[in-house]
């Protein structure tokens, strides 16, 4: 322990967080039994993750047994207060869970393999997924607004609408549509929706999901997108690791997506190795470093559960909120 200028014994840092190895996480998967196998977790990788049953069986069975645990609370909880209203109200609603981190971090992949992981529990076999991409602004409102090199940012997203998507959710409402983004054309898809029907989970995966009131005087009476979530997860790992599996990214997007003309950045796929490695840089500077920095990583302790990620883009460490 430490000792301050006066002498005395410095105190501990205050962590709000229970901080588990890896080996201490996977042992608290106690008998839930390993529901996925090779071949549908092949289905659910990400062109740069290559997730293993071997991590499917030590970070997200545990991680599913904890959430299973969870949303058996939250629903009897919400009988009760059913029951205590005494007023027509929906039988159950759904329990939302958010996934935030930075770009190419690897939440697209761990939210699908999530899903399918919480969707073998019996109990709540209706698991959905959305993006927020597709609450981002119309690429023609943000070339009006200034904000194509801010896409990503805070700024960039209809929070309106995501707001009233996450109200009707929670409110029980048959039928909710999300819009739908389309990453070959960088560009909301005009009057497409994913139509969200009452599920026992939804999983919503974005960047700035996290975010919390920003001191303008009137955070207090705002209303959050973050409000509505059941449960938090951030995925992180140090700033110079992501850089490099986003270069990786792009260039394994430049070998395949990119040399479709349909897609907004063909104008890529042509270049070198050496170009598209510095374009790669670039761009992760200018844009996702910096958003990573202003809006992202200051969001990181307010989620229940934070993921630590090492080079191999395995889980390491765990960290659980302790309320």
């Amino acid at each position: 322990m430490g000792h301050d200028e006066t002498g005395k014994a410095a105190a501990a840092p205050i962590s709000r967080y229970l901080d588990f190895t890896r080996k201490q996480w996977k042992a608290l998967r106690a008998n839930t039994p390993l529901l996925l196998n090779e071949e549908e977790l092949a289905s659910l990788r990400g062109i740069n993750e290559q997730v293993s049953l071997l991590e499917v069986e030590e970070i997200y069975v545990p991680l599913s047994r904890l959430l299973n645990l969870h949303v058996a609370a939250v629903q009897h909880l919400y009988q009760a207060r059913r029951e205590f209203m005494g007023s027509p109200m929906p039988e159950t609603v759904p329990y939302i869970i958010a996934v935030a981190g930075s770009v190419a971090v690897g939440k697209s992949t761990f939210s699908r393999v999530l899903q399918a992981s919480l969707a073998r529990w019996a109990n709540h076999p209706r698991v959905d997924l959305v993006t927020t991409d597709g609450f981002l602004y119309p690429n023609r409102v943000l070339e009006e607004r200034g904000l194509m090199k801010r896409k990503g940012f805070p700024e960039s997203y209809d929070q309106r609408r995501l707001l009233q998507f996450l109200a009707d959710i929670k409110a029980g409402i048959p039928v909710v549509a999300a819009p739908v983004y389309s990453h070959l054309r960088y560009d909301i898809v005009p009057d497409a929706i994913q139509e969200v029907k009452q599920p026992d989970i939804l999983i919503i995966e974005g960047l700035n999901l996290l975010q919390s009131p920003d001191g303008d005087g009137g955070g207090a009476s705002r209303v959050f997108v973050s409000d509505f979530f059941d449960f938090s997860i951030y995925l992180d790992t140090d700033e110079q690791t992501i850089e490099r599996w986003y270069v990786e990214r792009f260039l394994r997007l430049r070998d395949t997506v990119f040399r479709d003309r349909a897609s907004y950045f063909h104008r890529y796929a042509e270049l070198s190795e050496t170009e598209a490695i510095e374009t790669a840089r670039r761009i992760w500077e200018e844009i996702n470093l910096l958003n990573l920095r202003e809006n992202i990583r200051p969001t990181r302790e307010r989620a229940h559960l934070i993921l630590e990620k090492g080079q191999d883009h395995l889980v390491a460490r765990v960290k659980l909120r302790r309320v």
